[in-house]
């Protein structure tokens, strides 16, 4: 078990702040008894809870404590003259007893606010950690795409075909590479016009002097893995309407490439 990668997955702050669900907790429990690291975290993350709860405390202003005892003296005062000694000491614990209630309540109130903040900012924190985390492995794959691409088009039975403008005064440029073992098809789109909506480009190999569709061209970053060709003297690009056509529409020719 990966000890960092757990402690780092938010599961300690979770439990800590009452998040958790109850089989997290519970296995969170039993691995804090068996691997000390794991009971030091929840330690240092309470402790550093009780630092931030203190560091951030407001002391009541004074008036109220000033005014709440001048409030109870007179009360005294007033029992006193009224009341036998016993019972005016009962008055007494009673209004302690409400003192206690009422600091009590405050603190409640205090420590509540405090976990809701902290608890809304864990949570802003763990969002943003799954957001880089998740683009972090997709950057990753990318990377390793783009690598095994790279491998790949340097391959000696790789077969590189420049597939140009049909049209003059046109930019449009492609690039086929053609597996000359396995016969898989790998497009590169250079540079194309964005297709409309109802539009899309499809690949054509020219086989024997007749058009066989190559595949449907979607969108995708460098290179496009069309169908497979055993053999092939010419390949072309045409624009054709949304789900590709059965023969290609020749005067929507974009670029072309002969073999060899």
């Amino acid at each position: 078990m990966d000890i960092k990668s757990y402690i780092e997955s938010g599961v300690i702050e979770s439990y800590v702040l009452g998040m958790a669900d109850t089989q997290e907790a519970a296995e969170l429990e039993q691995l804090s008894r068996q691997h000390p690291e794991i009971r030091k975290a929840i330690n240092d993350f309470e402790a550093a809870l009780e630092q931030h709860a203190l560091a951030a405390a407001v002391t009541p202003p004074f008036q109220i404590k000033e005014q709440l005892l001048i409030t109870l003296a007179d009360e005294f005062i007033k029992e006193e003259e009224s009341r036998p000694v016993a019972f005016g000491w009962f008055r007494y614990m009673a209004a302690a007893s409400v003192i206690l209630l009422v600091v009590s309540a405050a603190l409640n109130v205090y420590f509540y606010t405090q976990f809701r903040s902290t608890s809304n900012a864990y949570q802003a924190l763990l969002v943003e950690k799954n957001t880089l985390f998740a683009d972090n492995q997709n950057i990753q794959t990318k990377a390793l795409e783009l690598y095994s691409n790279m491998q790949m088009m340097s391959d000696p039975a790789i077969q590189k075909i420049s597939l140009s403008a049909t049209k003059a005064g046109e930019n449009n440029l492609a690039t086929i590479f053609w597996d000359s073992k396995s016969k898989d098809v790998y497009l590169m789109l250079n540079k194309l016009p964005q297709a409309a909506p109802d539009k899309q480009y499809q690949l054509w190999a020219i086989v024997d002097g007749k058009p066989v569709d190559a595949g449907m061209i979607d969108a995708c970053a460098g290179l496009c893995k069309m169908k497979n060709i055993p053999s092939a003297s010419m390949f072309a690009i045409t624009l054709e309407k949304k789900g590709g056509a059965a023969s290609p529409t020749m005067d929507q020719m974009c670029v072309a490439g002969k073999v060899g």
